[in-house]
């Protein structure tokens, strides 16, 4: 497998052995991440991160990822600050970067915008999400977390919960969790359920596929709820996310049917689909999903730079 170079826009360009040796890597990655142990894997190397859309775990643990490579980042994240604003293309963007970087992660409010990029740039591009697109990277730490909680990614009933129509990071996971032929249940409002496109990629795989308006049903027979926010700002109409916001919650009452060892996930940030006294159980994993999009993006540019092979 040699990912040297390579783009990384969305998880279906990648095979389920490929995905498993970024996630074998990032295993290696993790004291390094905690900060325990110091790999010098990418001096001189320059990532340009450029977030065209607000950010905080993404981007922050992108940055921490390379520098805890020895590796240096440029770009911003406040869209106001650049020429962007000006007028400039991203097209234009991109053969700037190429310019100051040996690698580009861009975060962008359209979809597809990502593998545009990539078509202008002779560097690797990571999509670090585009509009509700895709988002591999995310989709590559929830598999991790998945695999570290559980053992194994294969083996558990996943139920995908909250904004599924336009939630970015469930779609990528979908389709992921499908190529390893893990049963799932998708719940959310009537109006925002998983688009059919989605629904189909992953029932033509022979997945076993539920849908559901019913939360405290699905939780009964999951191994790994995967809770998301409602995202108001992909609303077109703000009313209609008023009329839905707060349907699905995940509290006490709730997991008191769930299974013992169900784990707990979100992508965060959240608003209020978790109460926070969740955050006390041993099977609420979120914080630690979150720092794992560390030694997982260490992987990936270890990879794609290529410092690993």
């Amino acid at each position: 497998m040699d990912f040297k170079g390579r783009d990384v826009i969305a998880i279906h360009d990648f095979s389920t052995k490929e995905i498993m040796r970024i996630l074998d890597v990032a295993r290696e990655m993790v004291p390094a991440a905690r900060g325990d142990e110091t790999l010098l894997l990418l001096p001189g190397k320059v990532m340009a991160s450029f977030f065209f859309e607000t950010s905080t775990r993404t981007r922050l643990s992108f940055e921490a990822a390379m520098k805890r490579l020895d590796g240096k980042t440029v770009g911003f994240s406040d869209i106001q600050s650049t020429s962007a604003k000006k007028g400039e293309t991203l097209a234009d963007t991109v053969r700037m970067a190429e310019a100051y970087s040996d690698c580009m992660v861009i975060r962008h409010y359209n979809e597809g915008a990502a593998r545009l990029a990539a078509k202008f740039s002779s560097k690797p591009v990571i999509n670090a999400g585009d509009g509700a697109g895709q988002h591999p990277t995310q989709t590559l730490l929830d598999l991790f977390t998945i695999r570290e909680e559980m053992g194994d990614i294969k083996g558990n009933r996943v139920v995908l919960a909250g904004d599924l129509k336009y939630g970015r990071t469930v779609h990528s996971l979908a389709y992921a969790l499908s190529m390893f032929g893990v049963p799932m249940c998708f719940v959310s409002p009537p109006t925002l359920e998983m688009p059919s496109e989605f629904v189909a990629s992953v029932k033509d795989r022979g997945v076993d596929v539920v849908e559901s308006h019913n939360l405290a049903e699905a939780v009964e027979d999951a191994d790994v709820l995967y809770m998301t926010r409602i995202q108001k700002e992909r609303f077109p109409d703000s009313s209609e996310y008023e009329k839905i916001a707060g349907s699905h919650r995940v509290n006490m009452e709730l997991l008191s049917g769930a299974k013992k060892g169900m784990i707990i996930m979100h992508p965060l940030p959240r608003v209020d689909e978790i109460d926070p006294e969740v955050d006390e159980r041993q099977n609420a994993v979120y914080f630690k999903q979150a720092f794992n999009g560390v030694p997982v993006r260490m992987a990936l540019l270890s990879l794609v730079l290529g410092a690993k092979g």
